[in-house]
């Protein structure tokens, strides 16, 4: 049964960074492209960030790049959002989520979810 457990949410000033964390069970890990997906009250899910499955390729969404950091370590199962210089908009639930071999920036890719970490940003 795969699970995806992120951690690492919190309360922070705008301007100021945080980093999650999303520990995976269930799967090869190494086999998936995993992304960050991301909910802000009333909007639908986001687009943030996704790695490949050996993490050398990157991708991220237009409101986050240049700020966002995905990376992962397969032989943790882990994969990681280190995020900077936070914006109020950036208020979201935040959601780990598995996908194919491939990576994509298509929400509809990634199959599992976690159950979400809350991240308040702020003004």
């Amino acid at each position: 049964q795969v699970q995806l457990v992120e951690s690492g949410g919190g309360w922070v000033q705008a301007g100021g960074s945080l980093r999650l964390s999303c520990a995976a069970s269930g799967l090869t890990f190494s086999n998936h492209a995993m992304a960050w997906l991301r909910q802000a009250p009333g909007k639908e899910r986001e687009f943030g960030a996704a790695i490949g499955r050996g993490g050398g390729l990157t991708f991220y969404g237009d409101s986050v790049k240049g700020r966002f950091t995905n990376s992962r370590d397969n032989a943790k199962n882990t994969v990681y959002l280190q995020m900077n210089r936070l914006k109020f908009e950036d208020t979201a639930v935040y959601y780990c989520a598995r996908g194919s071999s491939a990576v994509t920036t298509l929400p509809q890719d990634y199959d599992h979810w976690g159950q979400g970490t809350q991240v308040t940003v702020s003004s």
